[in-house]
């Protein structure tokens, strides 16, 4: 069964995580609820979440802007009209742009379609995402949380949330994903929320 949150039950969520974690309350306390951070389910949000991979939220936003700006509307046709020099005149690497290209093809040949992935379970997206060139666990993770608003998801590969976690728990630096995991499964079926805590605590700092 897939668990799912809305604008109206995420605050009532936060809550009940708050009733059951001092340190999650401890963050609502001091910084209020974390923003309802959302995306369409869109070709340009994949194209968004790829050119954050392993970069500044500003530098992905530039390098998304400069391709809006070119193209007028991002569809996958379109950007598969761009040049190599035409996508490094927009700030995406060579890398990206493959990525890129192998998800405007798989869009176009049908391979993806991302309205039938809304009614799919985690694990099924998931396949079918990281069968895709350049898309990983951490991109469809943040796929998963900001687009589909899917409520246990915690992303192990996302540095802000598990160096927030460790701030957050007063866990030594070298605390290892497994025991970052473990300690997560206190906040199940709601993970989500609670990394947005954690996100809304490290960019409050």
């Amino acid at each position: 069964m897939i668990s799912k949150f809305t604008q109206s039950t995420y605050h009532p969520i936060c809550d009940q995580l708050a009733a059951t974690d001092a340190d999650l309350a401890a963050i609502i306390n001091a910084h209020g609820y974390p923003p309802f951070w959302s995306r369409p389910n869109t070709f340009e949000t994949l194209v968004h979440i790829i050119l954050e991979q392993q970069v500044s939220l500003a530098s992905a936003l530039s390098a998304l802007n400069k391709l809006r700006e070119r193209l007028t509307e991002l569809t996958p046709d379109r950007l598969l009209l761009l040049t190599d020099e035409e996508m490094r005149a927009c700030y995406v690497s060579r890398q990206k742009t493959i990525y890129l290209r192998h998800l405007a093809q798989a869009l176009v040949s049908g391979q993806l379609n991302l309205a039938e992935l809304e009614d799919m379970e985690d694990a099924d997206i998931r396949a079918k995402l990281t069968a895709l060139k350049g898309i990983g666990h951490w991109t469809t993770d943040v796929y998963l949380m900001f687009v589909l608003q899917h409520a246990d998801v915690f992303p192990i590969g996302d540095l802000a949330a598990v160096n927030a976690m460790k701030r957050v728990k007063k866990l030594p630096p070298d605390t290892t994903k497994e025991q970052l995991l473990e300690i997560s499964l206190a906040w199940k079926p709601y993970r989500t929320i609670a990394t947005m805590l954690l996100w809304h605590f490290y960019l409050s700092k």
